[in-house]
C-alpha cells in the first residue's frame, strides 16, 4: 500500500495524512470548492476537487471519490468518520472497484447500522440488553402494550437512528401515542427508515465505550474504555479513558463483550462497542460504530499505540502486533471536543472568521485541528475546529492541564465550547467523577459564562488604565506585567 485517499476533510483527514506520511505512504486529499485552502489539502501529496460545497454533491459522492483514486492511482481509501465511513453501499462500491477501503466489511457494517440488528448479532454471545423488544414495532396499540409490560419510564429510539434523532422518553402511559408518532416520523424524515423499537429508560445512565481491534485472522481486542457521558443534545463533548467509575472486574467483563459483540459481526479493523452504565454499574449493549471514533486520541493516549496507523495494517492483511496481556492502561486522558458553537446560547453553532486563533502547548497538551487564524469556519459541514486533549499521570493530573491548556487556547472571531469545557472541568461532579448524561440538564448555567466574560472584561479595562496612568518610561516593563499576571489568572478565552 504505497498512495491512500483519504475521503473526508478538516482535522480527521490531517490526522489520517499524518500518520500515513510516518509509514511513507503518500496521500491523496479530496475537497469541496469551500475547502480549497483547507490545511489538509495542502498537507497531502496530491489534491482532488470533486465538487460543489455541499456534500451531497461532493463529499457524499462514491463516483466522484473513486474516481479521484483512480485519477491518482491511490489503491485504498480511509473514510475516517462521518460522512461515508459506515456507508455499506460505498463499502461495497470500493470493493467492486478494485479498492481497499480501509475499515471494516459492508455485512459488517450494515449489521451493526441497524440497532435491532446488532441486538439480535449480540444475543448470541449472551450480551446484557436493556429490558425491552427485540424487534421493530409500527403497530402504536402493540407498542403501548410492550411498553406496559417493560414498565414506564420508557425510551422509544429509531432503529436506524443515531444523534439522538427518532428518540422520545416517555413517562407515562398517557403519552405514549403521541410520542410514539413523533419518533417515527423523526427517524422516517432523519434516516429514510421509522422503524422503532422500545427500551426500559435508565433514568441516570452513564455512557462508556469499548475500543475494539480486529485483523483478517480472526484475532480481535479490546483497548480499554472511554467515558463520554457529558453531551449536549445526545452527542459528545467531553471524553476521558479510562473511566473514573469502573472497577477492574466490570472492565474485564465490559471487554470481554465487547469483542464477543466484534466476533459476532466478524469485525476487521477498529470499532467501538457503546454500553450504557446504570447508577449500581450493571451495563448493557447499546450499539457499535464501525468506525474510527472522534474521540481515539484518549484511547492512544493511555495505550501508546497509533490506532489510525493499525487500522492500515489491518487493511494491508497484518496480524496483530500484540495480544490483550500485552495491553496496559497508563496514565489518564480527557478530550474536549471544540466547536463553533455558543455554548450561552443553547449551544446554537456559530460561523465566521477566526481572527485569532493560539494553540495551546507544554507538557501533556494535544491538538488535533484543521485550522489557522485568518480561515473562515463554514456553514456546510459539522462546526468541530479541533479535539483539545490533555494527558496526565493521573485524573487529576489529566483534568488540570486541560484546564491550563483551555486557558492558553485563544480563538476569537466566533463563539466556542472552551468557556464550557473548563466549567465541566472545574465543576464539582465531574471533577468527583459522580456525573451521567444528564450533566448539562443538571449542572450547567449559561449565565455563569455571561458572568466569567463580564469579569474579564473589567479586569482588562482595569489593566488598560493602569497602563494609561504610568510614566512613559515604564509602561512597556511593568504593563506588560500587569497584563500577563491579568491574562494567566483571569482569562477564559479571548
Amino acid at each position: 500500500m504505497k498512495k491512500i485517499l483519504i475521503a473526508n476533510r478538516g482535522e480527521i483527514a490531517l490526522r489520517i495524512m499524518r500518520s500515513a506520511r510516518e509509514m511513507g505512504i503518500k496521500t491523496v486529499a479530496v475537497y469541496s470548492e469551500a475547502d480549497r485552502n483547507a490545511l489538509h489539502v495542502r498537507y497531502a501529496d496530491e489534491a482532488v476537487c470533486i465538487g460543489p460545497a455541499p456534500s451531497n454533491q461532493s463529499y457524499l459522492v462514491f463516483e466522484k471519490i473513486i474516481g479521484a483514486c483512480k485519477q491518482t492511482g491511490a489503491e485504498a481509501i480511509h473514510p475516517g468518520y462521518g460522512f461515508l465511513s459506515e456507508n455499506a453501499a460505498f463499502a461495497r462500491e470500493v470493493k467492486k472497484s478494485g479498492l481497499i477501503l480501509i475499515g471494516p466489511s459492508p455485512e459488517a457494517m450494515e449489521i451493526m447500522g441497524n440497532k435491532l440488528s446488532a441486538k439480535a448479532a449480540a444475543l448470541k454471545y449472551n450480551i446484557p440488553m436493556v429490558p425491552g423488544t427485540e424487534e421493530a414495532i409500527t403497530d402504536v396499540q402493540e407498542a403501548k402494550k410492550r411498553a406496559e409490560e417493560v414498565g414506564f419510564p420508557i425510551l422509544i429510539k429509531a432503529a436506524a437512528g443515531g444523534g439522538g434523532k427518532g428518540m422520545r422518553i416517555v413517562e407515562s402511559a398517557n403519552d405514549f401515542e403521541e410520542q410514539m408518532k413523533l419518533a417515527v416520523s423523526e427517524a422516517t424524515s432523519a434516516f429514510g427508515d421509522g422503524s422503532v423499537f422500545i427500551e426500559r429508560y435508565v433514568s441516570s445512565p452513564r455512557h462508556i465505550e469499548i475500543q475494539v481491534l480486529g485483523d483478517m485472522h480472526g484475532n480481535i481486542v479490546h483497548l480499554f474504555e472511554r467515558e463520554c457521558s457529558v453531551q449536549r443534545r445526545h452527542q459528545k463533548v467531553v471524553e476521558e479513558a479510562p473511566s473514573a467509575v469502573l472497577t477492574p472486574e466490570i472492565r474485564a467483563a465490559m471487554g470481554k463483550c465487547a469483542v464477543d459483540v466484534a466476533r459476532s459481526c466478524n469485525y476487521v479493523g477498529a470499532g467501538t462497542v457503546e454500553f450504557i452504565l446504570d447508577e449500581k454499574l450493571n451495563f448493557y449493549f447499546l450499539e457499535m460504530n464501525t468506525r474510527l471514533q472522534v474521540e481515539h486520541p484518549v484511547t492512544e493516549m493511555i495505550t501508546g499505540l497509533d490506532l489510525v496507523k493499525e487500522q492500515i495494517k489491518i487493511a494491508r492483511g497484518e496480524k496483530l502486533s500484540f495480544k490483550q496481556e500485552d495491553l496496559e492502561i497508563k496514565g489518564h486522558a480527557v478530550e474536549l471536543r471544540v466547536y463553533a458553537e455558543d455554548p450561552a446560547n443553547n449551544f446554537l453553532p456559530d460561523i465566521g472568521t477566526l481572527k485569532t486563533y493560539r494553540l495551546p502547548q507544554g507538557p501533556g497538551v494535544r491538538v488535533d485541528d484543521g485550522f489557522e487564524e485568518g480561515m473562515e469556519i463554514p456553514i456546510y459541514y459539522d462546526p468541530m475546529i479541533a479535539k483539545l486533549i490533555t494527558y496526565g499521570k493521573n485524573r487529576e493530573e489529566a483534568i488540570e492541564r486541560m484546564v491550563r491548556a483551555i486557558d492558553e487556547y485563544q480563538i476569537t472571531g466566533i463563539e466556542t465550547t472552551l468557556p464550557f469545557g473548563k466549567f465541566v472541568m472545574q465543576h464539582e461532579a465531574f471533577t468527583s467523577g459522580k456525573f451521567d448524561t444528564h450533566f448539562v440538564k443538571k449542572y450547567f448555567q449559561p449565565e455563569k459564562l455571561h458572568q466569567e466574560n463580564k469579569a474579564e472584561a473589567m479586569i482588562a479595562a482595569l489593566v488598560a488604565a493602569q497602563l494609561m496612568q504610568q510614566k512613559p518610561s515604564t509602561i512597556t516593563h511593568q504593563g506588560s506585567a500587569a497584563s500577563a499576571a491579568a491574562w494567566k489568572k483571569n482569562r477564559t478565552q479571548f
